[in-house]
């Protein structure tokens, strides 16, 4: 059986960090002894999560919005020169949709795509020499069980989580001989803010929690699930309830037996 990687010292950055996911994987990382880098866009939320794990002091909160490239590599700057290496790398930083294609403006297809495809592109290209440097470490990406299926409501989130697992595919064939992992996690509902947070068709917060995330998995048990496949080093992750698992196999058995199950189902 795969030995689980210990995390006691190591640097795990990971952005989105503020709150839900992110936050959650940060305090289960913490938990064991990872020295953690949060990033965010506000300096106030990243401190209070700081400050809610254990041994504040050995960690570090680094603002920057993920889609400004000046401030992802000042942060990066940052991250090396007060930690000196970076051991796992989380690009959990995203944005949803709620909105039918014909009511979605190319503004707000363009911002997902900035957020959840081009943004963690930038940041992973910045940190990759680390990487290769080091000879060692891990590189993951928070994708989606909506990028496997592709949903009513959720096009362009649906195609930008689609891309960055393809995109990881190829970054893992690359460097998969130079000591590095590359993992894709693909969560099912997970009860955090993302729907609150989630655009409409004319790029506003939607502002109301959806039904199957307030009834989602707990980010915590989402996080232990999570941390414990990367420390096995694993690379295909789906962590999510009973639906969305028996979604992802039918995906690979058989896809026009999805699309038909798809086009049934209440997915707002």
């Amino acid at each position: 059986m795969a030995k689980l990687e210990n995390l006691n010292g190591k640097v795990v950055w990971i952005t989105g960090a503020s709150s839900g996911i992110g936050k959650a994987i940060a305090q289960e990382c913490a938990a064991q002894g990872a020295q953690i880098v949060l990033t965010a866009r506000r300096f106030e939320e990243l401190e209070n999560v700081r400050l809610s794990l254990p041994n504040p002091d050995q960690h570090l909160s680094v603002v920057a919005d993920i889609t400004n490239e000046s401030q992802v590599e000042k942060a990066y700057a940052t991250v090396l020169e007060q930690k000196g290496r970076i051991d796992w790398l989380i690009n959990n930083a995203g944005l949803s949709l709620r909105a039918l294609i014909q009511e979605t403006t190319m503004q707000t297809e363009r911002a997902i795509m900035e957020v959840d495809y081009f943004s963690q592109v930038f940041l992973t290209k910045t940190v990759l020499p680390t990487f290769l440097k080091q000879k060692s470490g891990r590189i993951a990406f928070i994708s989606s069980v909506a990028g496997l299926l592709g949903t009513q409501y959720r096009a362009s989130y649906s195609a930008a989580k689609g891309a960055i697992h393809m995109w990881a595919n190829s970054l893992r064939a690359e460097v998969s001989d130079q000591g590095i992992g590359v993992s894709v996690i693909f969560p099912g509902f997970v009860k955090t803010n993302v729907s609150f947070n989630a655009l409409n068709g004319e790029g506003k917060p939607q502002a109301k929690q959806d039904e199957a995330i307030e009834n989602g998995l707990a980010p915590e048990d989402f996080a232990q699930q999570t941390v414990k496949a990367l420390q096995l080093g694993e690379e295909y992750i789906v962590v999510g309830g009973t639906k969305e698992k028996i979604g992802v196999l039918v995906s690979r058995i058989s896809p026009k037996l999805l699309y038909k199950m798809i086009r049934k189902t209440k997915v707002k």
